[in-house]
């Protein structure tokens, strides 16, 4: 029966109809109304069976996992927004590779991105070797190497919001993976004192 309000989905998505979310909540309600004050009031000891635990919960659970989806659906059209709702992982969203992602900035798979580099200032200097980036929208991978002494990282962000970062380390070189949309994000060492001290730059996505 779950297999079958899942094939809804699409429909629900596509039509935009609330019809199916009405039809669906109020069958909730009439089933809760039935077991709370007819069954339960007349049968105390109703179910009598596992086989008829089992249906009630059985029916129970689709009714509310239908009700939810159809929610979702006709609110929405998203289908990765609904296959989180049922337990799934929605398509896309940012992947850090050596790296940390936080929620952020991003849609579905894109088409476009590209790759770019960037590295701390190698003499000690608590600077980024450039000041500023330009990156493709989609699915960007930053390479960020650092051989200066101190230890540095390379944190995304966009105003106050972390979108990814890469760990924080000397000696080599880490790459970080995430989705961007078309703006002006900020990147910097988060590693206290550093970025007060102008370890920053802009990163701008078109």
């Amino acid at each position: 029966m779950i297999s079958a309000v899942l094939h809804l989905v699409p429909v629900l998505g596509a039509t935009k109809s609330k019809v199916p979310f009405y039809i669906l909540a109020g069958a909730l309600a009439l089933w809760a109304l039935l077991l709370g004050l007819v069954i339960a009031v007349r049968r105390p000891d109703f179910p009598t069976s596992a086989t008829g635990q089992r249906g009630v919960m059985a029916i129970t659970a689709v009714l509310v996992l239908g009700t939810a989806i159809a929610a979702v659906a006709t609110s929405s059209g998203d289908h990765n927004t609904v296959s989180a709702v049922i337990g799934g992982t929605p398509a896309g969203g940012n992947v850090g590779t050596g790296g940390t992602a936080a929620p952020g900035s991003t849609a579905s798979t894109p088409t476009t991105g590209g790759t770019i580099s960037e590295s701390a200032e190698p003499s000690g200097a608590l600077a980024f070797t450039k000041p500023s980036l330009h990156a493709t929208a989609g699915r960007v991978t930053i390479n960020f190497a650092n051989m200066a002494p101190e230890m540095h990282n390379m944190t995304i962000a966009s105003g106050t919001t972390v979108l990814a970062a890469t760990p924080t380390f000397t000696g080599g070189s880490k790459t970080l993976s995430l989705t961007l949309k078309p703006g002006t994000y900020v990147f910097y060492c988060s590693v206290p004192g550093h970025r007060q001290a102008g370890m920053q730059g802009t990163l701008t996505v078109s």
